[in-house]
């Protein structure tokens, strides 16, 4: 690039957990490594200090509306987001030689608009399909609504980057001109095998004790169908010793404390919070197993939860349960175990996954050579210094 500056446009970026935020995380340390300018416009956190400089970007947070747990969820907050990030490009006093945009819709339209002002090529980077998820658990207008959007901002961006073969589909079938597939991956630098793990006192604070543990890190949302894994927990309880921690959010964790209280479950289901990406690694270090859970007919069938490479890229193995790529990988890579969305299935599995010799090496040797997180940025980058090329010889 003969001006090496790239904008992020995302709700979410490091400190923030989520995959979004190790996707794009990953993609700024590359661009760093590359010696591009970036500048990352995000949202504020709570404890931050709003705009600032770090080693590997310029940072730009903006205030926004979050619900009652601090999280940026519901279209009120993502608009709140949206409007500002609109201006925050219009009026730039730099003028990057590419954009790289994060969904929702709403964000991604924003960023079609600011390309008509001040004529920044985008580049959408997909890794899910709202409007087929809204499908399965809103009202046919919404869905009807952030399928417009998509595709108008599909249309509009220079190219788009899918997470897989399903969603690259939707994305030329909705207009798009140029659609890359890079599949996402994990930072295996950050979850490895050798490691600190969780101290005894914070075990103890938990509620663990001296216990082996399965852990189910991240989103917890209806898609997800996480509630798979008490309900098979309560079949099993008096045949495994394992105990199930679930750390991140979700729309699904008030119905989890509920059902695990309603199993008689409460001192073998444990739920924490969402923590910074160190202390999560910590946690999936020590976990005998990880549960990964993809619920058949919620709309997301084609998606490909980034927690199973976390758990591998540790030498975890996977409990897992649904549908989709990641069922096949599981069974075909022997990952884990894999079985179908069902509480007895689920059980069974689990009683399964106890009597199997799991390999650590071996894992987390897959997950490097598939799906590390530097291989997959590297891609991203690559792919955005094509687009910025290409605008400067139009």
């Amino acid at each position: 690039m003969r001006r090496p500056f790239v904008r992020v446009v995302s709700r979410i970026f490091p400190p923030e957990a989520g995959a979004a935020s190790l996707r794009l995380g990953a993609v700024v340390d590359e661009l760093a490594r590359q010696r591009v300018a970036t500048e990352v416009v995000t949202t504020t956190v709570p404890l931050s200090d709003g705009d600032s400089v770090t080693g590997r970007a310029t940072i730009r947070r903006l205030p926004v509306l979050r619900d009652a747990k601090g999280y940026v969820r519901g279209y009120a907050a993502y608009v709140s987001f949206d409007v500002q990030a609109l201006f925050a490009q219009i009026f730039s006093s730099s003028r990057p030689a590419v954009s790289l945009i994060e969904p929702p819709p709403t964000t991604l339209v924003a960023a079609r608009l600011a390309s008509w002002v001040n004529g920044v090529p985008y580049v959408v980077y997909l890794p899910d399909v709202w409007s087929r998820a809204a499908r399965a658990c809103s009202p046919r207008w919404v869905a009807t609504a952030l399928e417009l959007m998509e595709t108008w901002a599909l249309k509009g961006a220079e190219a788009t980057i899918a997470i897989n073969e399903e969603v690259a589909l939707f994305a030329k079938k909705h207009g798009a001109r140029r659609v890359h597939v890079v599949p996402n991956g994990i930072d295996t630098d950050l979850f490895t095998r050798c490691g600190p793990r969780l101290t005894s006192s914070q075990r103890h604070r938990v509620g663990l004790s001296e216990a082996p543990y399965v852990l189910y890190m991240g989103t917890a949302n209806s898609w997800h169908g996480a509630d798979v894994f008490i309900r098979a927990l309560a079949r099993v309880r008096d045949h495994i010793a394992d105990h199930l921690v679930y750390l991140g959010r979700g729309d699904q964790w008030a119905q989890l404390r509920g059902l695990a209280r309603e199993y008689g479950l409460s001192d073998r289901v444990h739920f924490i919070d969402a923590v910074p990406a160190e202390e999560a690694a910590c946690y999936m270090r020590g976990a005998s197993a990880a549960a990964v859970s993809l619920k058949p007919g919620s709309g997301y069938e084609f998606a490909y939860p980034t927690k199973l490479f976390a758990a591998t890229s540790a030498g975890v193995p996977v409990l897992y349960a649904g549908v989709g790529e990641a069922y096949t990988d599981v069974r075909d890579e022997r990952l884990g175990v894999a079985a179908a969305h069902d509480p007895r299935a689920v059980a069974e599995a689990w009683c399964r996954l106890g009597d199997g010799v799991w390999e650590g090496e071996r894992l987390r040797a897959w997950t490097q050579r598939h799906r590390s997180a530097s291989a997959c940025a590297a891609s991203v980058c690559e792919i955005l210094r094509e687009v910025a090329a290409e605008a400067r010889t139009h």
